[in-house]
């Protein structure tokens, strides 16, 4: 079927000239890092809508497994650690890099991933150093923690771009498909190149749907059923205590609170930001799902799951207020309009970072 990659090519391409033009006027990082990822995403689907017109060769499957199933998600997720630089966020970035190093050593004996060596270990070693120090200037309140994950993303990508190179031909015919959908799967693959999926996929397509949630909370209008503090000026076993609790009492906090933010909503009273990230993070939970059934074996819907996957991230980016606060010429400097920023009431500072920084998203 080459409708719907095609389609999600182009959006994922237009998406990411939206994002460059706005990073050309604002210079956020996040912005230009998520062009990049949404770039990986374009090449990756338009790979597949290739392959359905003309058929799969070597060529497209390279290109379609290194862009679409390795980079994607780590760059768009990394683009969310950008975003949430001042937040508490990197507490989260941490753990999931701590997950995808023992995810990695955990599946190191299965048959998909035979040949990987010393490389499962090695990742598990670089995911706890790399979590250490997130988490220690996360702790510090440094907003300069995304540039370590920044640094580990650009490595991994070199890594992997490098041992593409490196790989011998594939086994005939040069790819793998689902005998069911003929939808690609990353079979073909050696296993070093294979283990490179979950160690970019799990922090960087959970960042993306987390970091979302996240934002979704710290804007909302919140109900605090569970009571907990990040603030480092507090003694640390107390700060150690307050972490533990915040993982279950986030949720918690969140779930209770989405009633009176529903009303908040429909009554136009809550910060566009709340929308705009609920959408993102829909947009990051279509495709995060697809992609496990795909390497489950369903494939059916893979392709939908990309599609909805753009389609929502792009109405996240157009519902938040960020980008309608001025209507401009893109890659120009016309304006047409401008509107004032919004107040970003009901912001909780407990997730913010503890020198009295502002939640940014």
């Amino acid at each position: 079927m080459i409708i719907l990659p095609a389609i999600s090519s182009v959006l994922s391409f237009v998406f990411a000239l939206l994002l460059i033009d706005q990073w050309r006027e604002r210079r956020q990082g996040f912005q230009l890092v998520w062009a990049l990822g949404m770039v990986w995403f374009g090449f990756g689907t338009a790979a597949e809508a290739i392959a359905a017109a003309a058929g799969w060769n070597e060529t497209l499957y390279r290109t379609w497994y290194l862009t679409g199933a390795v980079w994607t998600a780590a760059w768009l997720g990394l683009g969310t650690a950008y975003l949430l630089g001042r937040t508490r966020f990197g507490y989260t970035y941490a753990i999931l890099l701590l997950l995808s190093g023992l995810v990695a050593l955990m599946i190191r004996n299965s048959p998909s991933y035979a040949g990987a060596g010393p490389l499962p270990l090695l990742y598990l070693i670089g995911a706890v150093i790399l979590a250490i120090a997130i988490g220690v200037e996360t702790y510090f309140g440094n907003s300069a923690w995304p540039r370590f994950a920044g640094a580990a993303i650009v490595l991994t990508t070199v890594l992997s771009a490098v041992l593409m190179l490196m790989t011998p031909a594939l086994p005939a015919p040069g790819y793998a498909l689902s005998p069911a959908t003929g939808q690609p799967v990353g079979d073909a693959m050696p296993g070093y190149l294979r283990l490179l999926t979950p160690v970019m996929n799990i922090p960087g397509a959970m960042s993306l749907l987390l970091g979302a949630l996240f934002s979704t909370y710290v804007f909302m209008p919140k109900r605090r059923v569970l009571p907990y503090s990040l603030d480092p000026n507090q003694p640390f076993d107390h700060f150690l205590f307050n972490l533990v609790i915040a993982v279950v009492a986030i949720p918690v906090n969140l779930v209770a609170s989405l009633p009176g933010a529903t009303r908040a909503l429909v009554a136009g009273k809550v910060h566009s930001r709340v929308p705009a990230t609920l959408l993102i993070a829909l947009g990051a939970f279509f495709p995060t799902i697809s992609d496990s059934l795909n390497r489950a074996g369903s494939t059916e819907l893979f392709a939908w799951g990309k599609l909805l996957g753009v389609v929502f991230l792009l109405l996240g980016f157009l519902v938040s207020s960020e980008v309608f606060r001025e209507v401009r010429i893109p890659f120009t400097s016309i304006r047409l309009a401008t509107r004032s920023r919004e107040r970003a009431e009901g912001v909780d500072a407990d997730a913010v970072d503890g020198a009295g920084g502002r939640a940014r998203g």
